[in-house]
């Protein structure tokens, strides 16, 4: 089943297909304090929807693994540009990105549908960076029972240094190849890491590979923007998939109680239209052991193939030039629900 978190004065329900409000995804009026709406009843398919007032319907496009069209080149979306990308991202992460975009109240609220209700459990942070997110995580599991995978060095050298994780295991890997065996691990959790990969499909479908049987997996990642020029820079900077795709992907993949939870920071106030760079968690359980029933093709992106180091640092600068639009919002926004006065559409 799907289901969303949302507070203020309109009700959201999920149904079969999906529609945007007026203004996008954006919600007005309301904010993100946690509260939550209760379970909806399961939906039987992989396509969602959003009711808002009047139901609106528009079916889904998504495709499995679909490839990106000329309009949306995400220069970050890719193993190497975002390997340099963290190279230099990581020095500020900590203390400049996350209280923008991945604050740490956003942080336990997104964590909470991925039930880490043990101590005992086996989870394995795909993406962990810095350490940010598996902070949360050791809260409620035993640190020495958490894997920290990333592909970049840099930040994981920072997740080293934090007092709280220094039982995890901290390894370099692939989040469309994970290095464990399967049926392994009892969570997966990956927060800010879906938007670099290639091939969203292989990854999601290689969480449901290392999850044990009644395993589940909580995926933390961006929203499409609805608003012309946040649609752009979005299209410019790395992967911001829309809502039903994140359904859709875990739906192929195997896995079963599909839910969606918006997130968000409190300033934005609910408001989505420019997208957000941590917008949601989605979470699904691993019905039956084994390997995912999704077969795939070839990688998308082969990181052993040479490339030309001017074509890369031009997709590296145009990149990392759009990025910049996304700090500049959450510092609009910060600002907006400053002076706009409470009760008031920002």
């Amino acid at each position: 089943m799907a289901s969303t978190m949302l507070t203020g004065a309109e009700n959201l329900t999920l149904i079969r297909k999906i529609a945007p409000s007026p203004k996008g995804l954006g919600f007005l009026g309301s904010d993100f304090h946690g509260n939550h709406f209760p379970k909806l009843a399961p939906l039987s398919s992989s396509k969602i929807s959003i009711k808002v007032g009047k139901i609106k319907t528009l079916t889904p496009k998504c495709s499995v693994s679909a490839s990106r069209p000329a309009s949306q080149p995400r220069f970050i979306q890719n193993k190497k540009e975002a390997f340099w990308f963290y190279r230099f991202l990581s020095i500020v992460y900590d203390h400049v990105i996350n209280p923008g975009h991945w604050t740490e109240d956003m942080r336990d609220d997104a964590l909470e549908p991925a039930e880490l209700n043990n101590r005992r459990l086996t989870v394995v942070d795909v993406g962990g960076g810095t350490g940010f997110t598996t902070l949360g995580v050791v809260k409620h599991v035993d640190a020495k029972n958490v894997t920290i995978l990333d592909q970049s060095p840099h930040q994981l050298a920072k997740a080293k240094e934090k007092e709280p994780l220094k039982e995890c295991k901290i390894i370099e890997g692939d989040a469309e190849n994970l290095p464990f065996p399967t049926d392994y691990a009892d969570r997966y959790v990956s927060a800010g890491s879906i938007e670099y990969w290639p091939d969203p499909q292989r990854g999601i479908r290689e969480a449901y590979r290392v999850l044990r049987l009644g395993g589940k997996a909580c995926l933390i990642g961006p929203v499409y923007p609805t608003f012309w020029l946040s649609r752009f820079f979005a299209d410019v900077w790395m992967l911001f998939p829309k809502e039903e795709e994140y359904i859709e992907w875990f739906t192929k993949a195997g896995f079963k109680d599909v839910q969606l939870k918006r997130i968000g920071p409190k300033w934005y106030r609910g408001v989505r239209r420019h997208g957000l760079i941590m917008g949601c968690s989605v979470t699904g359980v691993k019905p039956a052991s084994g390997d995912s029933p999704l077969e795939h093709g070839p990688k998308v992106e082969d990181v052993s193939e040479p490339v030309n180091r001017f074509v890369f640092l031009g997709r590296f600068l145009l990149g990392a030039l759009a990025g910049t639009y996304y700090v500049l919002v959450t510092i609009y926004m910060w600002i907006k629900d400053l002076i706009v006065p409470r009760g008031q559409p920002i």
